[in-house]
């Protein structure tokens, strides 16, 4: 088997003949004989490129052009994604899980980790010219149905599936975690407030404090069911292609964990609040109903509510987190603030602060 390469710069043809032949994308009377790359994506944990391929031989059905990760080149990024497992939870998402859920995502050629350094290659489908979603400008309330049909398709497959559990870096929502989280979260919540504060309404200040004064007390009133969220479910980690179909990418934050956390992130974070205001019930009754009619059973649609409200902080969260764990970029500010202040709303509207105890 291929080994995996940490820069693009190690990448060969050699190397991809190896992997397309593995995976049976690519014949044994075929192979690579030149390679081009360009970057790709606006990641911030990871850094995307896309190859194109110069095949020789009887090449029929192997792709023109693929896209693969790494590991970050700012420390920083990849210091963060060292310590939070997210590059080889990416990895073994693609190695174990995704064959078993439903929702769209890219083939996936090859997937490996060193776990003791961090460094990672996934070398994905290309699914160009499908466009990536973009945070800040939200999405239609069409691409959020759709949003919302495949978060089922993800979700209902292995609804309270407990085996789950047994995949340590799956099932990372452990009390040590949420005790580490809970104490990162005082200093987190500190810098993120000096950094972004004048640039926030006051009650977005307000509930920024308040979570991080509360963070372990809301994960601790966390109930299963669990199943495989995406964590962080939004437009930007989205390919929409003109047919109409979603592909969802960037799985280095799945977990097993409260589902209807990606609907709340994912309704608070890529609508515009007023499309949100009136049609999130609606949307998110719709995502209600595919589960039931995916096999889930004593759920209700008020605990589904509930759940929507309960986990409306976990968007805020993100935002204050990840804007204080990776690299500072003018975009990744914009997005966190974006991010803040829709969330926050989200949080008002909803009357969720309760839930923080």
């Amino acid at each position: 088997m291929a080994e995996l390469c940490q820069r693009p710069e190690d990448v060969t043809p050699e190397w991809f003949t190896d992997i397309l032949r593995a995976s049976g994308a690519l014949s044994e009377a075929a192979g690579i004989e030149a390679i081009g790359c360009e970057p790709v994506g606006t990641g911030q944990m990871a850094d995307s490129v896309r190859f194109s391929l110069t095949c020789k031989g009887e090449a029929t059905g192997a792709p023109g052009s693929v896209i693969a990760k790494f590991a970050s080149t700012n420390p920083t990024s990849r210091a963060t994604g060292l310590s939070l497992r997210s590059y080889e939870v990416e990895v073994r998402f693609y190695q174990q899980v995704a064959a078993t859920v439903g929702i769209r995502t890219p083939r996936c050629y090859f997937a490996d980790v060193d776990v003791s350094t961090g460094w990672f290659t996934v070398v994905l489908e290309d699914l160009a010219p499908a466009v990536q979603g973009d945070q800040m400008a939200g999405c239609s309330l069409d691409q959020a149905a759709v949003a919302m049909e495949q978060l089922a398709l993800l979700h209902a497959p292995r609804w309270g599936d407990v085996s789950l559990g047994d995949l340590d870096w799956l099932a990372r929502n452990t009390t040590e975690s949420a005790q580490m989280l809970a104490a990162m979260m005082v200093p987190l919540t500190a810098g993120f407030l000096e950094r972004y504060a004048d640039r926030l309404p006051a009650e977005v200040n307000r509930l920024v404090e308040r979570l991080g004064a509360s963070v372990g007390t809301w994960i601790a009133s966390r109930q299963e069911p669990f199943a495989v969220q995406h964590g962080d479910y939004r437009v930007d980690n989205m390919l929409f292609a003109d047919d109409g179909t979603l592909t969802t990418v960037d799985w280095q934050t799945v977990v097993y964990g409260p589902p209807l956390s990606d609907a709340a992130y994912f309704l608070g974070a890529s609508l515009l609040e007023r499309d949100r205001g009136a049609h999130e019930r609606d949307l998110l009754r719709d995502y209600y109903d595919r589960l039931i009619a995916g096999g889930v059973d004593g759920f209700s649609w008020d605990r589904c509510w509930e759940d929507y409200r309960r986990y409306t902080f976990s968007g805020l969260l993100m935002a204050i987190a990840a804007a204080m764990l990776v690299e500072r970029t003018d975009r990744g500010d914009e997005m966190f603030l974006t991010m803040a202040r829709r969330h926050g709303g989200h949080i008002a509207d909803l009357d969720a602060e309760e839930f923080l105890g």
